[in-house]
């Protein structure tokens, strides 16, 4: 942590949104602090780190989990769920995102010197200033939360902690051994960002004269003309009240959930802040109804579905050319596990077993429509052919091609462009894909749970319960109606499992599970299952992959406990 950039680097700013050059820094760009008084492009600069290393849904984490397997034999996530996760060794680690808060917190040290002129005219200046350290806040408090979120655990004291919070930016000699506060100390602290945040940020940007929040429109000689200077539609991908309010009710959620505080205070503030958009948007009636197909064409990466994400990205196949299988000269890297695929309901919305209709010799017929969308089965048209992970699959038959072919019988198609083409001779035709930080599927999902945790099934939150979320989501999804299953739940509980379930499906591949398992206080250690269709018959095969974990919590970096006497190890590491 103490091998923090003295200098300030600047980046620029590309439709809203972080374009940085990676180029090793010259004499012409250290930038000390005093110019950067003086240069508000350049204290901008110090902002937009801030925006680097956001979370997006392409970490491909699930094959750390029981819904997906990994084939390359070295990748990272492999080697954690096998049983090398230590505190040298964590994929999952987020220390690193520290050093985005002494970005922000350097930026918050220019704004407080009310010395760095975004405008002549002091009207406009002082809701710059307003907007951007509104900014920093909130990045601030999410970027604490990511830390959090990685490496908040029991520690050896006993006691549930949570992590160092940095309010100032520290010189590179200056003291970086700072104790951990407890869990919800952090939580606290993360909460007072957000809300320092929200009293400074646009609710969103572009709104009309009548939607103008009080904190700009009772300003001394307020100007709407000035007004939409500052927070026009061109910045609409930067952090505004609505994604912070979101940002507040998943940091909400984590806190409320059985491995850490289990409270009914921090569920009621989950689904208050989600309910207080989605009422915005008309409730479930807003819900996109092509948002859980949220990448499969310009059209969708550009619709509703997205609360925020990163701009739209050139022409790429990255993703696909290791994902696809390998007859679409793919690498097959990423294999939903047999585990995941029975995760999928019928068509009728009943559970997926023989007594409700599932035949494991037809294992995909008559199920939920999402299976078709999210993962390539045996049989399924895919890329201008039938795939066959079975008998005479060739390259596609499971386990094949070692490091290529499926391992669990199964290829991905969730998040892949289906007109990417990759051609024999090895010439691709790539297409758009934007990064998605938060997507409003996830905030429906959010109100369900904390709503149900509050109350039940029907337990109306601003108007919304979590049978109207959950019946929403599967209608959307092609789940036959009536939908007699989602009827019948009429417990806590078992509303519960169907959330998580829904949550499972609808947010798969997007770097949720791993996470959500953990909070929930679940077994990280179901192993991952395949299925093979052995020319006669499919069957069932019950390991795969292993998974060995030793505990729920992270450990911290061992580097860092090395280092700083004050900082506490999580229990067991």
């Amino acid at each position: 942590m103490k091998n923090l950039i003295k200098y300030m680097l600047i980046v620029s700013v590309f439709t809203g949104m972080i374009a940085c050059d990676t180029l090793e820094p010259i004499e012409e760009n250290r930038l000390d602090f005093d110019f950067i008084l003086t240069d508000p492009n350049a204290a901008e600069g110090v902002l937009l780190n801030g925006y680097t290393g956001l979370v997006n849904q392409y970490s491909f984490s699930e094959a750390a989990t029981d819904d997906a397997v990994n084939n390359i034999l070295n990748n990272n996530y492999k080697r954690m769920a096998l049983g090398e996760l230590n505190a040298q060794f964590n994929p999952t680690a987020r220390w690193s995102s520290f050093e985005r808060v002494f970005w922000v917190n350097r930026f918050l040290e220019v704004i407080e010197t009310g010395e760095t002129q975004w405008s002549r005219d002091t009207l406009t200046n002082t809701m710059f200033e307003m907007r951007l350290k509104g900014e920093a806040l909130a990045l601030r408090g999410l970027h604490h939360f990511y830390v959090l979120q990685a490496h908040a655990g029991v520690g050896e004291s006993g006691e549930l902690l949570g992590i160092p919070y940095y309010t100032e930016f520290i010189e590179p000699e200056g003291n970086f051994n700072v104790p951990r506060l407890s869990f919800e100390a952090s939580v606290q602290a993360i909460i007072a960002d957000f809300d320092a945040a929200l009293n400074l940020l646009p609710t969103d940007y572009g709104l009309s004269a009548g939607q103008v929040d009080p904190w700009y429109s009772d300003l001394e000689n307020f100007d709407f003309d000035k007004y939409g200077i500052v927070n026009d539609n061109f910045f609409d991908l930067r952090l505004s009240g609505k994604i912070v309010r979101a940002l507040k009710a998943r940091l909400a959620l984590f806190a409320a959930s059985p491995s850490f505080l289990d409270s009914q205070s921090y569920y009621d503030m989950a689904a208050t802040n989600a309910a207080q958009i989605l009422n915005t948007i008309g409730g479930t009636a807003g819900l996109d109804p092509n948002g859980n197909e949220f990448y499969t064409s310009d059209a969708n990466i550009q619709s509703n579905e997205s609360l925020w994400r990163a701009s739209i990205g050139g022409n790429t196949s990255n993703y696909e050319e290791r994902m696809f299988p390998p007859s679409v000269n793919g690498d097959g890297e990423i294999n939903p596990t047999h585990n995941f695929v029975m995760a999928f309901p019928m068509l009728d919305g009943q559970p997926a077993t023989e007594a409700n209709g599932f035949d494991p010799q037809n294992p995909y017929a008559n199920r939920d429509p999402r299976l078709e969308k999210y993962v390539v089965v045996n049989g399924a048209s895919f890329g201008g052919g039938t795939i066959n992970t079975g008998v005479g699959g060739g390259n596609d038959r499971l386990d094949s091609i070692p490091e290529q072919s499926t391992t669990t019988g199964y290829y991905l198609k969730k998040l892949l462009r289906p007109d990417v083409l990759i051609n024999n001779n090895g010439t691709v035709q790539g297409q758009s894909h934007a990064a998605v930080y938060f997507r409003y599927t996830e905030l429906f999902l959010i109100l369900a749970e904390a709503a149900n945790e509050i109350g039940g099934p029907d337990n109306p939150v601003d108007g919304i319960t979590a049978r109207d979320v959950i019946a929403a989501i599967r209608n959307r999804a092609g789940i036959s109606q009536p939908d007699d299953y989602l009827a019948s739940i009429t417990s806590r509980e078992d509303m519960r499992e169907l959330i998580r379930n829904e949550r499972r499906i609808e947010l798969s591949f997007e770097g949720h599970r791993f996470w959500d398992l953990r909070r929930w206080g679940l077994s990280l250690n179901e192993p991952a299952k395949g299925y093979f269709f052995n020319g006669s018959n499919y069957v069932i095969l019950p390991s795969v992959e292993i998974r060995d974990y030793p505990s729920v919590y992270m450990p911290i970096p061992n580097t860092e406990i090395l280092k700083f006497s004050e900082l506490e190890q999580n229990n067991g590491w």
